[in-house]
């Protein structure tokens, strides 16, 4: 299943990426990093920050819930996907 379908993270010490990694459609030689979700944390005031990928390719805030300071319930909120934001599944 991981050659058709993973997932990953990077990490800058502030921000988090996930992406989705895929065998591109028409050349599975191919394979994709997609970005879907972004948390960044705010060290000043303590929060993460949590962002989607817009069709553009540009991050947007997740509006039903854009800041948390408790950082399992940003991944929580990534996991659940209730507007179908990060995969849209």
């Amino acid at each position: 299943m991981r050659k058709q379908l993973d997932f990953v993270y990077s990490w800058d010490g502030q921000t988090a990426l996930f992406f989705e990694i895929i065998p591109q459609w028409n050349d599975p030689t191919n394979i994709l990093e997609l970005p879907f979700a972004k948390l960044r944390f705010v060290k000043a005031s303590k929060i993460w920050k949590l962002y989607w990928m817009r069709g553009s390719g540009k991050w947007e805030a997740y509006e039903p819930k854009p800041e948390c300071t408790n950082l399992q319930l940003s991944l929580d909120e990534i996991d659940l996907d209730g507007y179908g934001c990060f995969l849209g599944w």
